[in-house]
């Protein structure tokens, strides 16, 4: 299987690429950043590129894959509705959009999060705006699309990527998980769920925490 990766310099888009360099059945790995991630194997290929909203320029680099795992994404703190709409909802289907055209039997899986509000109406806006690029992802072409809700992430060992909080909270997970599973999953857990997902039917179009673990699980056992 051959995948692409957008997110790459962020935590949970490291920790994918991580997981798919590592996978004995994934062939070659694309990542697209703005910047250098630093990382260099044999099956992975980079390219920096800083405006999403135009693909133009490496469009036709992009043909030949079997997913994406789109795993960009921006905070909604500090952003008022339109400009977290413009990077959340209007990016995403930019580059969603341009994936399909190439890659018309390709799986899109997106990070979007725990608590997205599918029917749109909600009073938060960034699980309004998350619903919505959901949904609309869903209407495209794709093979399949699929949104992934993980929670609390727990970064795997080793990544540079990584919010300074992570080392107060990281406690935390052990506890949350038998207390709340469907809140708690692993980033190592996230790639695995997005690679079996990828290679096989799931139902659900919605992957919420408490599926990304059984999916991993599942995965884990043909590795």
């Amino acid at each position: 299987m051959n995948v692409i990766v957008t997110g790459a310099t962020g935590m949970v888009g490291e920790g994918v690429m991580h997981v798919c360099l590592n996978h004995p059945d994934v062939d070659k790995v694309l990542v697209v950043n703005r910047r250098p991630n630093g990382v260099k194997h044999p099956k992975l290929t980079e390219i920096i590129h800083q405006d999403f909203f135009d693909l133009s320029a490496i469009e036709n680099h992009l043909k030949g894959y079997d997913a994406c795992f789109f795993c960009l994404g921006v905070s909604s703190v500090g952003l008022k509705e339109p400009e977290y709409f413009r990077l959340t909802h209007s990016l995403t289907m930019h580059v969603a959009e341009t994936m399909v055209r190439q890659n018309p039997e390709m799986v899109f899986s997106y990070v979007s999060g725990m608590g997205t509000d599918g029917t749109e109406k909600g009073r938060s806006m960034w699980a309004r705006v998350k619903g919505k690029t959901e949904n609309d992802l869903r209407k495209l072409p794709f093979r399949k699309a699929y949104a992934f809700r993980p929670g609390f992430i727990k970064p795997m060992e080793g990544m540079k990527h990584v919010n300074k909080y992570y080392k107060y909270i990281n406690w935390l997970f052990p506890a949350g998980r038998k207390l709340f599973r469907n809140g708690f999953c692993t980033n190592e857990e996230i790639g695995l769920a997005m690679i079996y997902s990828a290679r096989n039917v799931v139902q659900k179009d919605v992957v919420e925490g408490r599926d990304i673990i059984e999916l991993a699980r599942l995965e884990s056992k043909t590795v």
